[in-house]
């Protein structure tokens, strides 16, 4: 319901929101100006503010995608699609007497697909544990990451990453506004999953980001190298032409319909990584991490046990990987058997070597990066399967699957609101207990985790990881040196840009 309790300031105008129960909540707040007709591929503009009370009642316009494919893979309905999409949403307790932390969630969907308004993405619970959570859209696909000589240079700097600008300008709402919910504009924790984890890592790197966040939560990012600037500009002409227009002008460029971009064969599309090369992105983002030159901060990093149960999606053939190694005689097959004893046949063994090189490496490097800044990192490996679902994900947690448990959604959302045990949430309570309580409390002297066990960090000489479920079943334990042999391997085989094809 609506309720003159939930009206709120912002540099742009009054908003109303809705109560629900002890947690208010608006939807649908604008951030930028609509990325339209002219504004497409620009960096975000200023909203026009506007007189009276705006309704936030509703969630707004996904970024034009395909519904089926977010349906089955990235968390639920996006609703109807727009360019004009960039919007987010904003969850806070009722009661709110001192500045609280801020956590800032950035979906996952290779960049494709999602919106900052799919059930899983329910602030509620989070909000309710002392959080402001804010939840935003950014443009996908090609109205996101594209590049094209025409489009160069044009408001006096490269950008082609305009899905990370989108990101950027939502969290200088933040800093401008979000005190107006109670939150604290210098205890800001931005976290992702996937392509979300991804820009988290790629805004720690990003010159355009600085001092606009204070935390980083980095889940199931990946290793895929970013598209360098003369590749993206390529595939841009090469798209402007499959879209009949050879020699295309921006002015030409701007006037295809968004649909037009959501129809296109594996040949025209531009993969799920952002472009290096531009004003966003002037280095790889894995090679400043690797230089230990991201931005300094606390960061809480990891993955889960069945990541490569996303890699199908993308055309890589487990077993096949396994099958080249042995055909090129790269790495050293022999070696990597060493590194997974007990693990039989190409299908098992491709499974686990391409989920460590593709995932797990990659809470290693920043782990390492981290110590280079002398910044704690918060390690974890995410096991647990429900306890209904065990014959289903037979190899451990998908990816993705983590994210319910974080926003404690687990029993709200479906399917698993039809078979959640109570263990199944005792656990989500508990890892968004752990969420919350590094919003609320990390720092570089503060390195312990309150939770259900306490969670040190990983400092210089302490490599340490907080193991999430244990076969499958309820519990946490930290570990040391976690998979280090393999890690220590993947990680030089990752600089040496050896890449899953």
């Amino acid at each position: 319901m609506q309720n003159a309790s939930t009206r709120v300031e912002t540099q742009q105008g009054t908003l109303s929101g809705v109560v629900d129960g002890d947690i208010h909540l608006w939807r649908g707040i604008p951030y930028a100006a609509a990325p339209v007709g002219a504004l497409r591929w620009r960096a975000p503009q200023p909203v026009t503010p506007w007189g009276g009370v705006r309704q936030a009642a509703h969630f707004p316009a996904s970024s034009w995608q395909n519904s089926e494919y977010c349906v089955a893979l990235g968390g639920g309905d996006p609703g109807h699609f727009s360019e004009d999409c960039l919007y987010l949403n904003v969850w806070s307790p009722a009661e709110r007497s001192a500045s609280l932390p801020v956590m800032v969630w950035l979906h996952g969907g290779g960049y494709s697909i999602g919106a900052g308004g799919l059930p899983p993405y329910d602030g509620k619970a989070l909000a309710k544990r002392g959080a402001v959570v804010v939840t935003i859209n950014y443009r996908l696909g090609h109205l996101g990451f594209f590049a094209h000589p025409a489009l160069e240079g044009e408001d006096g700097e490269r950008l082609y990453n305009f899905g990370l600008m989108d990101q950027i300008a939502a969290l200088r709402w933040v800093q401008e506004n979000i005190a107006s919910f109670g939150g604290d504009r210098d205890n800001v924790t931005l976290f992702g999953e996937s392509a979300g984890a991804r820009s988290v890592m790629s805004l720690m790197t990003s010159p355009k980001a600085h001092g606009l966040f204070h935390k980083a939560i980095i889940q199931s990012s990946y290793t895929l190298p970013d598209l360098p600037r003369e590749t993206a500009l390529v595939r841009g002409e090469r798209l402007a032409e499959h879209l009949n227009l050879p020699n295309a002008t921006a002015d030409k460029l701007r006037e295809l319909p968004a649909d037009a971009f959501w129809s296109l064969d594996d040949v025209h599309n531009i993969g799920p990584v952002p472009i290096v090369g531009d004003a966003v992105l002037p280095q790889p983002m894995l090679d400043v991490f690797y230089a230990g030159k991201q931005h300094a901060m606390p960061v809480l990093v990891g993955s889960n046990s069945d990541e490569a149960s996303v890699m199908p999606v993308f055309g890589v053939d487990l077993a096949g990987q396994i099958q080249k190694l042995r055909r090129e005689r790269r790495l050293g097959l022999g070696l990597i058997k060493l590194l997974y004893p007990g693990v039989k046949g190409d299908e098992a063994l491709g499974r686990q070597v391409c989920r460590d090189m593709a995932f797990t490496t990659l809470g290693y490097v920043v782990m390492q990066a981290q110590q280079r800044v002398n910044q704690p990192c918060w390690r974890y490996w995410f096991d647990y399967v429900a306890e209904a679902e065990h014959q289903t994900y037979l190899h451990g947690a998908w990816h993705g699957n983590e994210v319910p448990y974080i926003f404690d959604t687990l029993g709200q959302i479906t399917p698993s609101r039809d078979y959640v045990t109570a263990d199944d949430l005792a656990f989500a309570s508990g890892v968004a207990d752990y969420w919350v309580n590094f919003a609320r409390d990390a720092s570089t002297s503060h390195t312990v985790l309150a939770g259900p066990v306490r969670w040190p960090a990983a400092v210089r000489g302490c490599d340490r990881l907080l193991r999430m479920g244990l076969n499958k079943r309820a519990g946490f334990r930290v570990e040391n040196r976690f998979m280090r042999a393999r890690m220590a391997l993947f990680k030089r085989v990752m600089k040496h840009h050896v890449n899953l094809d």
